[in-house]
């Protein structure tokens, strides 16, 4: 679909309303009313706090009659006993791969966006799934690659190509030409297309002043777009890095999204969750989101391991595990794996349950897997494979923690909701109503479950039985159909959402 402008979206919509109304009244008997129909699925969408048995119709990629009344089309899928969703909407992943999209759709996601670390420049953002992609994807522009390029002169394909990233990009303050650089580079990536500005700042706290911070603030209130912030991380959760986003958002006006909260609240989650009410009762404009995994995945080598991490993360070397083994350290190997592979990732246990439970249990949370690049199946490394599955399998069904719902909504109307106020192409996401995006996945409750595990991470979700994306059976029975590809590139751009098949990046 390509939309021509921010003003199309709702007259599109409200054309899409229409016939469906039409199509919904009329005798939907005939063969071929309709090229698709999920017949009598538990269908909930929190969007409108619909919970009931319907038949819903798709024809192209919307979805025009949601019904209690027959429906005959190209194709039927038998829905009883299974739910019947809009697609999860996943706002935090690392993962545009087709091994990333592969699992991700086998958890049930539609639609999976880099944001927190974003790409630039964002129309050349995932060329390994361009054209050919499974779900659809996107990404906000990355304020740590202007920082790279503006100190280093490298650009990001030139580090994927193997280059190696200078220190001073983490440790060095800018001067203001450098910051100038990335002001024009920033608000050129939000012209063409990019979802708001990826602010991981925590990896670059001790060359980041509150100066180069706030004009990032300053360019997303500019540009009435979304920062999406990792904040900068406190010893065992200090909420000076909070305060700090929070206090700049109030100042700048700019729109926020505090990145996996758990993991820099840690102990302090409940503090955290009151401090964000707090500021949005005080007229900031912020969001949150949390991951339902307690440990956190980096290179050994990562910045944050030559702090004082034991101290940050509250944790001793045996909390840590070598992720090619599951070995423990101590510290003897520690620095010897320092040393001798510091390209090897590491799994480091961080967090309580209850800390991940607290937040995922606040009211208006949304729902994410943060999950880590899939290239390969060789390495042994804490995806996040599974997120969706196992709020469902885990945290509903098990625990008790959320209502199905409640659940539903955090990964569905919540993010997408978020999305649309500033990107129009959101607006038709993340429901199951007539002239609403036929992006659906239908699961059984009573079986849905991850099952990727730190040690074996590249598991299918179980209980995941169908995956539409944009009108097409992605996902059938359970199974990944290897020849559809009916994912869109997401660009806030007048065209909006790209087709599949298109090599432009506009």
């Amino acid at each position: 679909m390509i939309l021509h402008g921010p003003r199309a979206v709702p007259f599109l919509f409200l054309l899409g309303l229409l016939l469906g109304l039409a199509l919904g009244c009329q005798s939907p008997s005939e063969e071929g009313t309709v090229d698709l129909v999920i017949r009598g699925g538990r269908v909930i969408d929190p969007a409108s706090g619909l919970d009931a048995i319907r038949n819903v119709g798709i024809t192209g990629d919307r979805i025009v009659a949601v019904t209690e009344g027959p429906l005959r089309g190209a194709r039927t899928i038998e829905a009883e006993g299974r739910v019947v969703s809009p697609g999860f909407i996943d706002l935090h992943t690392h993962s545009p791969t087709p091994l990333g999209h592969y699992y991700q759709l086998a958890d049930g996601v539609t639609t999976a966006l880099e944001l927190e670390a974003g790409s630039y420049p964002v129309a050349r953002f995932a060329p390994e799934v361009a054209g050919a992609a499974r779900i659809h994807f996107g990404a906000s522009v990355g304020w740590a690659s202007t920082r790279i390029e503006a100190i280093a002169g490298m650009s990001i394909e030139s580090l994927l190509a193997g280059g190696s990233v200078p220190i001073e990009v983490f440790t060095r303050i800018t001067d203001a030409s450098e910051r100038a650089q990335m002001r024009k580079m920033l608000e050129n990536d939000l012209a063409n297309g990019a979802l708001g500005i990826g602010v991981p700042v925590d990896y670059f706290s001790e060359g980041t002043d509150e100066d180069e911070l706030r004009m990032i603030f300053e360019v997303t209130a500019a540009a009435d777009s979304l920062l999406y912030i990792h904040v900068r991380r406190g010893v065992n959760g200090d909420p000076a890095g909070l305060r700090e986003a929070l206090r700049l958002a109030k100042e700048t006006g700019a729109s926020i999204h505090v990145c996996h909260i758990s993991h820099n609240a840690m102990r302090n989650i409940e503090l955290f969750l009151r401090e964000i009410r707090e500021a949005r009762a005080n007229g900031v404009d912020v969001t949150t989101e949390v991951l339902p995994y307690n440990a956190g995945s980096a290179l050994i080598s990562s910045a944050v391991f030559s702090r004082n991490w034991q101290e940050v993360f509250a944790i001793d070397y045996a909390d840590v595990e070598w992720a090619a083994t599951g070995m423990r350290f101590d510290e003897a190997t520690w620095r010897e794996y320092r040393l001798k592979y510091p390209a090897g990732q590491v799994v480091h246990h961080y967090l309580k349950p209850e800390w991940t439970r607290r937040a995922l249990v606040e009211p208006g949370v949304i729902v994410v897997s943060d999950l880590l690049r899939m290239v390969d199946e060789e390495s042994r490394v804490a995806p996040h494979n599974g997120a969706f599955t196992r709020i469902l399998g885990r945290h509903v069904r098990e625990a008790g923690d959320l209502d199905l719902m409640t659940a539903l909504s955090k990964m569905t109307s919540l993010p997408a909701q978020r999305l649309a106020k500033f990107f129009p192409s959101f607006e038709n996401k993340g429901r199951v109503a007539v002239g609403a995006d036929a992006d659906l996945t239908i699961f059984n409750p009573a079986t849905v479950i991850d099952r990727a595990t730190y040690g074996a991470p590249f598991q299918t979700a179980d209980g995941i039985s169908t995956v539409i994306v944009a009108g097409e059976v992605a996902l059938d029975e359970g199974r990944v159909l290897e020849d559809v590809f009916a994912g869109r590139r997401i660009l806030n751009v007048a065209e909006g959402v790209l087709p599949p098949d298109s090599g432009e990046n506009r």
